[in-house]
């Protein structure tokens, strides 16, 4: 079969090697690692959603059903791929934080816990490996979520996500209208790029009555200015002594992390600008 090539022989290796590391990652951890906060079922989850996907993705393609199945396949792996990078990234530097941090277990557990710890960071360079394979290349026909606009959207809607949990537990927009904003903001964005995802995934772009890569322009430029408001909003109201009162320090520290995530948020959506107002986008 002429598709048969180097690449995807890279792209099944990469697969295989995740698909193994996020196994092993999940199996020492819940078999021996002695887990009791809701941090280690967070990380069992990252572990356990991404094999599973990666066992799905090696099906169809073995199986050669690509055809059959209800999503685009140009887009779907590739997809997969990142937010599976992305899950075993978070738990790669979440779980040392909660089950490495001292010297409360020695001995087995601790063992256990390090080799599921080196793991995750294994499957996460998998999945990386893996999403370099797949992205398109300059003046490549492929899917727009193989694009590095795509793979974008995919990082803001994580990110976004992130932030969510941070800022609901507990509830720290409430005391002001101009945090309610921030909110707003990022539901709005994180709704609309959800939404973007899941079209391209099912191949309903062309459903749309207005062209397809203008929206994503046009988009692109009203995310930024949001979020340039929620980056400088959130700081103010949350740090400055006139408009909040001190807290304790795990409060404080969930503070910190969602205007340093609002931040980078906002720097993935001026990127996204900046590619997605020159990509030569062709459908595949």
């Amino acid at each position: 079969m002429p598709l048969v090539v180097l690449q995807p022989s890279r792209l099944m290796w990469a697969r295989l090697a995740a698909l193994v590391f996020t196994c092993v990652a999940f199996s020492v951890a819940s078999h021996g690692g002695f887990l009791s906060s809701g941090m280690g079922d967070w990380s069992v989850f990252c572990w356990a959603f991404s094999f599973a996907g990666t066992v799905v993705v090696l099906l169809v393609e073995l199986m050669g059903l690509q055809s059959r199945v209800p999503v685009s396949w140009n887009n779907f792996p590739i997809t997969f791929a990142c937010y599976a990078a992305l899950l075993c990234l978070s738990a790669s530097i979440i779980f040392p934080l909660y089950f490495l941090k001292g010297n409360q277990y020695l001995g087995e557990i601790r063992d256990h816990r390090i080799a599921s710890s080196v793991f995750s960071c294994l499957a996460t360079l998998a999945y990386l490996v893996e999403v370099s394979l797949s992205r398109a290349r300059p003046g490549e026909v492929a899917g727009y979520m193989a694009t590095v606009p795509g793979l974008l959207k995919v990082c803001e809607t994580f990110v976004a996500s992130v932030i969510f949990i941070f800022i609901s537990d507990p509830i720290s927009y409430d005391s002001h209208s101009a945090l309610k904003w921030c909110m707003a903001v990022y539901c709005i964005c994180f709704v609309i790029s959800a939404t973007i995802v899941v079209l391209c995934i099912g191949e309903c772009t062309g459903c749309l009555p207005f062209p397809f890569a203008k929206f994503l322009s046009a988009y692109a430029l009203l995310a930024v200015a949001m979020y340039l408001t929620a980056t400088i909003i959130w700081p103010v109201f949350k740090f400055d002594s006139r408009y909040s009162r001190s807290s304790g320090r795990p409060y404080w520290d969930k503070l910190v992390a969602v205007a340093v995530l609002t931040a980078l948020n906002f720097l993935i959506y001026l990127a996204d600008l900046a590619y997605s107002a020159r990509l030569v986008f062709v459908s595949a």
